[in-house]
């Protein structure tokens, strides 16, 4: 079994995650989620049913040295919702989040990395999230953003159909299943 890692930051479909670890599963990948500390408040009620899902402790934090790593190692990494500041952060090789941590040094490990950010058009009109996407896709990351991927909203609007869990579904199915 392939063993996706499943990251999250504090925008509003982080509280589907129990649907997408269940939709991985189905898919035949093992899942291990992880979110910012943010996220992680807000998912607080659903922890203990997302560790029943995952079979796997959810975590947030960095581990301490010495400690043991309680997770399989990934065959590849889904980052979403990846907000404006986790985006940023993680471009600028900021790693003060565990989540954002990992998936910078997944860069340097090679472990294929598919993000779809869910952002407003008003902060990507900031010009450092602009490059910030162009350096993670310049690092082999595949950033679903844009045409074919997360279009961004006006703030406080909310998508009937949703935020696209399909397109990035299917970008790591490419990978897992490949």
């Amino acid at each position: 079994m392939k063993t996706l890692y499943l990251f999250g930051s504090a925008a509003p479909p982080v509280l589907e995650m129990a649907a997408i670890v269940e939709e991985g599963q189905a898919r035949g990948w093992g899942v291990c989620l992880g979110l910012t500390p943010t996220a992680m408040r807000w998912v607080g009620t659903q922890v203990t049913e997302l560790e029943r899902l995952t079979g796997h402790p959810v975590r947030s934090q960095y581990k301490s040295p010495g400690e043991p790593d309680v997770w399989p190692q990934a065959d590849a990494i889904l980052f979403a919702p990846a907000t404006f500041n986790t985006v940023n952060q993680w471009a600028l090789g900021l790693t003060s989040d565990f989540v954002v941590g990992v998936v910078a040094e997944g860069i340097g490990k090679g472990i294929p990395i598919v993000t779809m950010p869910c952002v407003n058009a008003a902060y990507v009109q900031h010009p450092q999230f602009d490059r910030s996407v162009d350096t993670l896709r310049m690092a082999g990351v595949t950033v679903l953003y844009g045409e074919g991927g997360f279009v961004p909203n006006q703030p406080g609007e909310r998508r009937p159909e949703g935020f696209p869990w399909p397109l990035a579904l299917d970008a790591v199915g490419g990978i897992l299943n490949g």
